[in-house]
Protein backbone atom coordinates (compact mmCIF):
# COMPACT_ATOMS: atom_id res chain seq x y z
CA UNK A 1 0.00 0.00 0.00
CA UNK A 2 1.46 3.34 -1.01
CA UNK A 3 1.64 6.42 1.17
CA UNK A 4 -1.13 7.97 -0.91
CA UNK A 5 -3.34 4.92 -0.33
CA UNK A 6 -2.71 5.08 3.43
CA UNK A 7 -3.60 8.77 3.49
CA UNK A 8 -6.79 8.09 1.52
CA UNK A 9 -7.70 5.27 3.92
CA UNK A 10 -7.04 7.50 6.94
CA UNK A 11 -9.19 10.27 5.48
CA UNK A 12 -11.99 7.79 4.85
CA UNK A 13 -11.81 6.63 8.50
CA UNK A 14 -11.90 10.23 9.70
CA UNK A 15 -14.92 11.00 7.51
CA UNK A 16 -16.76 7.93 8.84
CA UNK A 17 -15.97 8.93 12.41
CA UNK A 18 -17.26 12.46 11.80
CA UNK A 19 -20.46 11.11 10.24
CA UNK A 20 -20.99 8.75 13.18
CA UNK A 21 -20.53 11.54 15.71
CA UNK A 22 -22.85 13.81 13.76
CA UNK A 23 -25.53 11.10 13.74
CA UNK A 24 -25.02 10.49 17.46
CA UNK A 25 -25.32 14.21 18.19
CA UNK A 26 -28.51 14.46 16.15
CA UNK A 27 -29.96 11.47 17.96
CA UNK A 28 -29.13 12.98 21.35
CA UNK A 29 -30.64 16.29 20.28
CA UNK A 30 -33.89 14.56 19.31
CA UNK A 31 -33.97 12.66 22.60
CA UNK A 32 -33.31 15.86 24.54
CA UNK A 33 -36.12 17.68 22.76
CA UNK A 34 -38.52 14.79 23.39
CA UNK A 35 -37.60 14.83 27.09
CA UNK A 36 -38.10 18.61 27.29
CA UNK A 37 -41.53 18.24 25.67
CA UNK A 38 -42.50 15.42 28.01
CA UNK A 39 -41.36 17.36 31.07
CA UNK A 40 -43.24 20.48 29.95
CA UNK A 41 -46.42 18.42 29.55
CA UNK A 42 -45.95 16.83 32.98
CA UNK A 43 -45.38 20.20 34.64
CA UNK A 44 -48.45 21.65 32.91
CA UNK A 45 -50.53 18.72 34.20
CA UNK A 46 -49.22 19.26 37.73
CA UNK A 47 -49.93 22.99 37.48
CA UNK A 48 -53.47 22.19 36.37
CA UNK A 49 -53.97 19.83 39.31
CA UNK A 50 -52.68 22.43 41.74
CA UNK A 51 -54.99 25.08 40.28
CA UNK A 52 -58.11 22.96 40.78
CA UNK A 53 -60.17 23.85 43.83
CA UNK A 54 -59.96 21.34 46.64
CA UNK A 55 -63.16 19.99 47.91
Amino acid sequence: MSASDRIDAALARIERAIAARRAEHQSLSRQHQALRTSMAEAIAAIDQLLAEPRG
